[in-house]
């Protein structure tokens, strides 16, 4: 009896630890956002279906980011104009940024001039045949999720599994020719953004479990010199997701703090060189410590973590799909945010500086 009971304390600890949430100083949970009232009707509904089904067959919608595929890098720039920022990814391609409406916001993945792959998140976003925002009820509705995904690619045989929680917040379904992740927000039931991509990347990215049969394709090695810029660019990413999740949910802006961006790349430094995932350094400390460390004032902070997420935006639906690092992503009190990427270890340091008395 005793070693079970000990069995279950030491799980019970390794659990808390992967989703610790630091704060110091009082805090308020913030309150339970309704799940927004986004409704399509059974006519929409039935449209919407036929056009992803018709004939077996999977229809591209005529508009939208789906229809963006393939498209030429100069016909993104006759739509868009030229990007905000180009960063380049872990996968070949380069993301143009497109973030100057949080409501718009969208990254076009440009590989010799052609787009291999979209991810959009803001709500004003065209994402047919889904809309950002729609209850999850309806998305499935639209495209039914199996929890398996096969595919053939110049001559390869590859097999997706998708585990439970996959399946219940980052699911992918064949839409024509090309591939459609869904990330879902399970606590407010509604789809949070899509990325849509071709084969070849969808294999490159590898975001499930796969077995194949014949070549297994990836992505061209990186010099240290590009992943640096590969991190920075995804640092900058999740700054601006994270801002457009705190817009959807009525919250102010955090802002980006250089210093407090330093702490958290060192601290993702440190569990990618010292192979550990915790909040606590074996030789750097708590949060606190090394907040202090470099002399930040700050009311309160919060950390969140993550590791092995294939980009930033995978990492941040993944902290707003798990409750305690959603309450940092949502706390309505953090003013400014620092981010550190080193390879696919993510940290993200919310504070709340001191107020300027004069």
């Amino acid at each position: 009896m005793r070693i079970i009971i000990r069995t279950v304390v030491i799980f019970f600890i390794i659990f808390i630890s992967y989703t610790l949430f630091i704060y110091f100083g009082q805090y308020t949970p913030s309150e339970q956002h309704e799940e927004e009232n986004v409704q399509i009707s059974n006519e929409e509904l039935s449209k919407e279906k036929e056009a992803v089904t018709k004939d077996g067959t999977a229809n591209l919608p005529a508009d939208g980011i789906l229809s963006l595929m393939n498209k030429s890098s100069e016909e993104i720039t006759a739509l868009f104009g030229e990007p905000d920022r180009i960063d380049p990814s872990a996968y070949d391609y380069d993301w143009w940024i497109y973030e100057q409406a949080n409501d718009k916001y969208m990254q076009i993945g440009i590989l010799d001039q052609k787009v291999v792959t979209v991810y959009g998140i803001g709500s004003e976003v065209n994402a047919k045949p889904f809309k950002i925002g729609q209850p999850v009820q309806e998305v499935f509705k639209i495209a039914p999720v199996s929890p398996s995904l096969s595919l053939e690619y110049v001559g390869n045989s590859y097999r997706f599994e998708f585990s439970e929680e996959d399946m219940n917040t980052r699911p992918t379904v064949k839409l024509g020719d090309v591939f459609v992740q869904l990330y879902i927000d399970k606590f407010d039931g509604i789809l949070s953004s899509i990325r849509v991509l071709d084969p070849e990347t969808f294999i490159k990215q590898r975001s499930y479990e796969v077995t194949y049969r014949g070549e297994l394709i990836e992505a061209k090695e990186n010099s240290e010199e590009k992943w640096e810029r590969i991190e920075s660019g995804s640092e900058q990413q999740i700054l601006s997701i994270t801002n457009v999740i705190r817009t959807r949910h009525g919250i102010p802006l955090v802002n980006w703090d250089d210093v407090t961006s330093q702490v958290a790349f060192l601290h993702s430094e440190d569990m990618k060189l010292n192979n550990y995932f915790s909040h606590e350094s074996p030789t750097e400390g708590t949060l606190v410590d090394r907040l202090a460390e470099f002399n930040v004032k700050y009311e309160m902070a919060g950390e969140n973590i993550a590791a092995q997420y294939v980009d930033g935006i995978a990492a941040s639906e993944g902290w707003l799909n798990s409750k305690g690092h959603r309450e940092a992503l949502l706390n309505e009190e953090f003013t400014h945010l620092g981010v550190g990427v080193d390879g696919l270890y993510y940290t993200q340091n919310f504070i709340k500086k001191w107020e300027q008395v004069e």
